[in-house]
């Protein structure tokens, strides 16, 4: 899997990329609502639709049968400058319903109130039953070429840029829940390839609560809300789901990875995505090798602490895809290399003594390394959430020459599920046919009619043999690139509901997990469990999880009964595992763009508002956000805005806090105006004060210069100055590690 620089690659497809979308405009601060201010006044003079905004993109404009229009893009938006019916016919008002008189009857006979009313009735689609709330964007995928000797598939080859669309997703809360609750993420990656589309469809966790698919609609049952009050939304933190991990132990490695930091993301673009199951290859000589899949973010891998989750959650719980959009409208694109694990695909279908078709299971980095293959970019925002993000259809049999399935029980339940939920979601079998589900290959498929059938289908023979269309469509052959399976030799046995004696074990990896974890890690583990068993009624079900727990780790189980009230089980003897490094999150530095800094000021300080604006500037040149905070929103000195309030900024928002003033109490400082203000006077409004002391215990970086140094402090992250410009390099550097890790430190034993 040799290859050339990928980076090189990468930088000459991007900017062959480039050259076909618009120029992204990059505002100071993103989130600007539409691509022109908006005028006091509503406008009257009729005009046509606004352009796009410079960061958003839509899907390719090509037929229901994938031959491309040359039309652009915006032509499957509104047209034209005046308001009409659904058939184009120009209506002079939308504000009242047709009546007999002025203060009379509404009349039957009002075709548009009909339309009108009728078409909101329908806005909604059923949500989907998992990964119901999410966030989807496009981006491109370009490959390295390193993939080649293993796989066939075109889009791998060495410098292919393939557009593609990729949705994240919690899993168990509804559409309206919030962002940053404690669960696994959904990682789905559409590619839009010219042999056809393929899906990846994976997680932000390697491995699932389950060995079988038959056990899909049991887990989900469990972790939904319990059905009969429909509470706790989006929440492990119930009886049913911890009656059912604590029986069904299969699902212990799952429970330690959503129990760990993962389970609290700090962004979309700091996840590692997984494929989960083990894929079988096919190079273009027909030799084949079984791999797993695997995202690694460019930002690398970082989460929230679980106060600042639940925090956020309730701040804005918005807040993974604000920012998300955000980062993406700024230009700090969100980037991961995409690689592959490796494996001989024996006749086992074993690696070093682990079954790679139990999905509850990984191969260690360090048995088996990450080859990276290509990298994916994300550079457009959705031009309609509805029509891309929520309509977006997944399958995990959308598959290209080259990539082909292996017998995972838990995969071959998925192959029927993706296609059947969408009968139900999307109103028929055509949803293929809606623009962002469009494949960017030709079509012949010999499928017909059906609700929300687009294609104008010729010929009179949809059916093989045919002579009456002239034999078309034609059976391709190898040298066409057509899918073949593997022809993968079937086990002569008999029908039996169980599994291989292989799938038994379900400790020995939650334990490596654990043990691979940093001291900090692990104690975020143990609260994680700690709490999310203490929202458990029944005492049962935490003596039970306890006794789980003493099969992974004995030090993990006793401190979590300490924290429960309850006696931990007797300790038992466990085996010795090697740690897995790559399973931490902590020790190395990562690039700090996109992220988001506050810049306490006093807006009545003019003087100090000047080492502001060169703080600002830094901060910009080195990709990051910064946000000013004062005691009012507007226009400030030195051409300065502030997009905070005291009363509007909370700690959460930031990755790090730079204090350049110390003001007094804002006129709104009053606990009837703003409860963070407290009730005890100070000469500095409390409302900063709250900041840095939030900021401090979620262990980010705080920097000071001026008046601002004698509210900080000292202590781990804490950087001070006489001016700005040292103050943020030092903190710049600081960020890289993400949080100062020694302020969370836990106590020597």
């Amino acid at each position: 899997m040799d290859s050339k620089n990928p980076a090189e690659i990468v930088k000459n497809a991007l900017e062959k990329a480039v050259e076909k979308v618009t120029d992204l405009v990059t505002p100071d601060v993103p989130g600007a609502p539409a691509s022109e201010p908006p005028s006091l006044a509503q406008p009257t003079e009729p005009r046509e639709p606004l352009p796009p905004k410079g960061d958003q993109d839509a899907p390719e404009t090509v037929t229901p049968t994938g031959a491309p229009t040359g039309a652009p893009k915006t032509s499957k938006s509104q047209q034209g400058a005046f308001l009409t019916t659904a058939q184009g016919v120009r209506l002079y008002d939308t504000d009242h319903s047709l009546k007999a008189g002025e203060r009379g009857p509404t009349l039957l006979q009002d075709h548009h109130l009909r339309e009108k009313i009728m078409h909101f009735d329908h806005e909604r689609i059923p949500e989907r039953v998992v990964h119901a709330r999410g966030a989807g964007v496009h981006g491109v995928f370009v490959g390295y070429g390193s993939a080649e000797s293993v796989c066939k598939a075109g889009f791998l080859r060495e410098g292919k840029t393939t557009p593609v669309f990729v949705r994240f997703s919690t899993v168990v809360g509804s559409r309206g829940s919030a962002d940053t609750v404690r669960d696994t993420r959904g990682f789905a990656t559409k590619f839009y390839t010219d042999e056809g589309t393929f899906d990846l469809v994976g997680n932000n966790i390697p491995v699932f609560f389950i060995q079988d698919g038959i056990k899909f609609p049991d887990i989900i049952h469990a972790a939904k809300p319990h059905p009969d009050r429909e509470i706790p939304q989006a929440q492990s933190a119930h009886d049913t789901f911890w009656d059912f991990v604590s029986l069904h132990t299969e699902a212990t490695h799952h429970v330690m990875w959503h129990m760990s930091d993962r389970g609290v993301p700090r962004s979309y673009r700091t996840m590692e995505g997984f494929g989960v199951h083990t894929f079988r290859l096919v190079n273009d000589a027909g030799e084949t090798s079984l791999v797993k899949f695997h995202w690694k973010p460019k930002q690398g891998v970082h989460s929230l602490l679980w106060e600042e989750a639940q925090m956020i959650g309730g701040v804005d719980p918005d807040f993974h895809r604000r920012d998300l959009y955000d980062a993406i409208e700024s230009g700090a694109f969100p980037q991961w290399e995409l690689g592959i694990q490796v494996f001989p695909d024996t006749p086992e279908q074993t690696f070093e003594g682990i079954d790679l078709l139990d999905s509850t299971k990984i191969v260690p980095e360090e048995l088996a390394p990450v080859q990276p293959i290509g990298m994916l970019t994300l550079n457009r925002n959705p031009t309609n959430f509805f029509a891309e993000t929520e309509q977006v259809a997944f399958h995990t049999g959308h598959l290209v020459p080259g990539i082909d399935v292996t017998d995972d029980p838990l995969l071959h339940a998925r192959l029927f599920s993706y296609l059947d939920t969408q009968l139900t979601r999307l109103g028929g079998p055509n949803f293929g046919q809606i623009p962002i589900n469009r494949p960017h290959a030709p079509v012949n498929d010999m499928l017909r009619d059906g609700f929300h059938q687009h294609a104008v289908h010729g010929g009179v023979a949809p059916y093989k043999p045919n002579s009456l269309d002239g034999g078309c469509p034609f059976h391709a052959g190898a040298a066409d690139k057509a899918y073949v399976e593997v022809p993968q030799r079937v086990v002569e046995s008999t029908k039996v509901r169980r599994a291989a004696a292989s799938f038994d074990d379900h400790f020995t990896q939650p334990r490596m997990f654990f043990r691979s974890l940093s001291p900090v890690e692990q104690e975020h583990v143990i609260r994680a469990f700690t709490f999310e068993l203490g929202k458990c009624y029944e005492q049962a079900i935490k003596e039970r999880m306890l006794q789980v727990l003493a099969k992974v780790d004995t030090r993990l189980c006793t401190e979590v009964a300490t924290g429960l009230g309850l006696p931990a089980p007797a300790a038992e003897e466990l085996p010795e595992v090697q740690p897995s490094p790559a399973l931490s999150q902590l020790g190395q530095v990562w690039p700090v763009d996109g992220r988001m800094v506050g810049i306490v000021v006093d807006a009545d300080d003019p003087d100090g508002l000047d080492g502001v604006r060169t703080a600002r500037l830094a901060l910009q040149a080195a990709g990051v956000v910064p946000l000013v905070i004062a005691a009012r929103g507007g226009d400030l000195a030195h051409g300065l805005i502030a997009q905070r309030t005291f009363l509007t900024a909370r700690s959460v928002e930031f990755d790090a806090l730079l204090v350049a003033a110390a003001p007094p109490p804002a006129p709104d400082a009053l606990p009837v105006r703003d409860e963070k203000a407290g009730a005890a006077a100070s000469p500095i409004d409390p409302r900063v004060q709250l900041l840095i002391e939030e900021t401090y215990r979620h262990a980010k970086t705080i920097g000071a210069w001026g008046p601002g140094t004698a509210l900080v402090g000292t202590g781990p992250g804490v950087v001070t100055g006489d001016g700005p410009t040292d103050v943020v390099q030092e903190v710049l550097t600081l960020m890289g590690e993400h949080r100062v890790w020694a302020r969370l430190a836990p106590a020597p034993a």
